[in-house]
């Protein structure tokens, strides 16, 4: 089978030791890679209900065909694991230019697993595999260990994933960096990577992977990369969705509790973003579309920040979320989070929790440390130090939003916006129903992500996959529906290890994906085959969560998102018809009323070797 090696490299870290093995090529045709192939692997090796952070638990970097060539988008690596948050299954993606490295070493998965002595980072030079010290970067940020790796290893062009030092105190919403360009950054996965002492892992590679068509291989690689560049260029990047989607009511105001920022959107949206923050594009490796911002900016203090800017989630937490108009001060939290590598939607999340609570009396000043107030450049630098370090009023957060509610009293419980104790992203399900689903059934807790319906909103469809146009946001009975497909889409880009702007931004097709898969891997796949591998890969991650158990009682929703707007792009609407909508969402997995696989939708899938594990 052509497009990969079919090898894993398996690390351990008790023994410092690394071995290879054969991937098995009928689950590589089932699955084709990333996120589900990695959902395989941990269902298979890491027991049920373990606890995230032991040396039991393993971490998988899994990827697809895409890394063969260079192909536009395909600089996205997944990372499996089970996550110290929802306790259960967890995949997070992050891009920069470490995924095709990693191919060209030899290898389409990394398996970590045990837990080092003291703290190492890997480098991965081809079929050579060394265990540094990493005792004296311990406690750099992201980005001054990558800088560090590099001068060590004599390179500047070799590239690193790392954590940072939310990831080293075992913070639950600590992300992976990749060279401080881009993070694996929902989930708590870097809090893993801390777990196992494990600072970074570097590679560097020089094979060619065997393809089915080199030649036309590279030849359709640059015919993509020229047409996606020229639909894409132009764009803001993410800061662009700001305004629109404040018009559609999908933007978390006041931690959900308001209905229209319009002003607020303006002042941190494009065109002003890119104005303000002096923001050139910043492209990952192979990427012909550009979305992440650098920026260049001098603040108050006389100083220059100049680096990575904050993507629309950002703005979204630490802004609209917070009413925090000032880009400035969102810039310089966006950088110190990139720094300490946390989460910064769960890192707004918590902040507006912490002020709502506050209001409600569920906590005083002195608890907190500070009054805390909405539109405060103070009350995020202070509250984002403190949870960043898990320290004071953020020692609440060691187990995420829900250790803290239950610390704080049941009573806050209402006040906490979750799934599965992975904190909303900067998306409204009570705009677009179908992500209200999207939310409850992600496996890995709420995440837009994992589904993207919310773009629906903004006109993306998928035309060669059976949907004639963008479904109506506030439909009740294609909900189910809109959640289904939009996770079955997104499911096979995290599946390639692909970037979704690709098709988001660049207009890059399901059958022109079909097109890259036949070049690369011989594999004349057709649409409905590809997103085939969807649902095989979405079963056993629910099969992960089933076993740890999980079922329809955690396919929820927040009390807020059932409240509805008074006024604004989403006035009198609310997903109340949820149990209806989730009910529509299981026939069409193939799921029981409570939300388990049955034995006969594995057999259709190929996934017959898992139907012992059903409950």
């Amino acid at each position: 089978m052509y497009g990969y090696w079919k090898t894993i490299l398996r690390i351990n870290l008790t023994d410092h030791t690394y071995s290879t093995e054969t991937l098995d090529e009928k689950y590589l045709k089932l699955l084709l890679g990333g996120a589900a192939l990695g959902a395989k692997i941990l269902l298979d090796e890491v027991k049920p209900k373990i606890d995230p952070l032991s040396p039991e638990n393993k971490i998988i970097f899994s990827l697809g065909f895409m890394q063969s060539v260079n192909f536009p988008g395909n600089a996205k690596w997944t990372v499996v694991t089970k996550g110290p948050l929802t306790g259960s299954f967890l995949d997070s993606a992050g891009t920069g230019a470490w995924a095709p490295q990693l191919k060209k070493a030899g290898y389409d998965v990394l398996v970590v697993e045990g837990k080092s002595e003291n703290p190492v980072y890997i480098f991965i030079n081809d079929d050579k595999v060394e265990f540094r010290d990493a005792s004296s970067i311990w406690g750099k940020d992201t980005i001054e260990t990558s800088k560090i790796i590099k001068e060590e290893l004599g390179d500047k062009r070799i590239n690193a994933i790392n954590i940072g030092p939310s990831g080293e105190n075992l913070n639950p919403i600590a992300c992976i960096s990749c060279d401080g360009h881009s993070f694996a950054g929902r989930g708590g996965a870097g809090a893993i990577m801390g777990s196992k002492n494990l600072k970074a892992i570097a590679v560097w590679g020089t094979k060619q992977v065997p393809v089915a068509d080199l030649e036309g291989s590279q030849v359709l690689a640059k015919e993509l990369f020229i047409r996606l560049h020229e639909t894409a260029k132009g764009g803001g990047g993410t800061p662009d969705v700001m305004v629109p989607l404040e018009e559609l009511g999908d933007v978390p105001i006041k931690y959900w509790r308001g209905d229209v920022w319009h002003h607020g959107a303006k002042m941190i949206g494009t065109p002003r973003y890119t104005e303000l923050l002096n923001v050139k594009p910043l492209p990952c490796q192979n990427c012909p579309v550009g979305c992440h911002r650098h920026i260049n900016l001098k603040l108050k203090d006389g100083s220059i920040l100049d680096g990575n800017g904050p993507e629309y989630e950002t703005l979204g937490m630490l802004g609209a979320s917070l009413l925090l108009d000032d880009l400035e001060a969102i810039a310089v939290a966006n950088d110190r989070a990139n720094r300490s590598g946390i989460d910064t939607v769960s890192l707004g999340s918590y902040i507006g929790f912490v002020i709502e609570c506050y209001e409600a009396g569920f906590l005083s000043a002195e608890e907190i440390g500070m009054v805390p107030r909405w539109n405060d450049e103070e009350t995020l630098l202070y509250l984002e130090d403190k949870i960043s370090r898990l320290e004071g009023v953020g020692s609440l957060f060691r187990k995420g939003i829900r250790g803290a509610v239950e610390i704080i009293g049941q009573e806050s419980a209402g006040i906490a916006v979750e799934v599965k104790n992975l904190d909303l992203p900067a998306h409204d399900p009570r705009a677009v129903y179908g992500l209200a689903v999207n939310y409850a059934t992600s496996p890995r807790g709420a995440c837009h992500e994992r589904g993207n319906p919310q773009a629906s909103a903004l006109g993306l469809f998928y035309p060669d996959c059976d949907m004639d146009s963008p479904p109506e946001r506030f439909d009740e009975d294609s909900a189910g529906y809109c959640a289904y497909v939009y996770q079955n889409t997104s499911m096979l880009f995290n599946n390639l290890t692909m970037c979704k702007f690709m098709v988001n931004n660049g207009g890059l097709t399901v059958t022109e994906i079909g097109k890259e898969l036949k070049v690369s891997t011989g594999l004349d796949y057709t649409n409905r085959d590809l997103l085939k591998t969807s649902e095989r890969g979405i079963a056993l991650q629910r099969l992960i969560n089933v076993r740890d158990g999980m079922s329809r009682k955690d396919d929820t929703l927040p009390p807020k998102m059932l409240q509805a707007a008074v006024i604004g792009g989403r006035v009198g609407k609310s997903p109340a018809a949820f149990e209806k909508m989730l009910d529509d969402y299981y026939k069409l997995r193939g799921w029981d009323e409570n939300g388990i696989p049955t034995a006969k939708t594995l057999e259709e899938l190929g996934l017959e070797d898992y139907i012992p594990m059903l409950p």
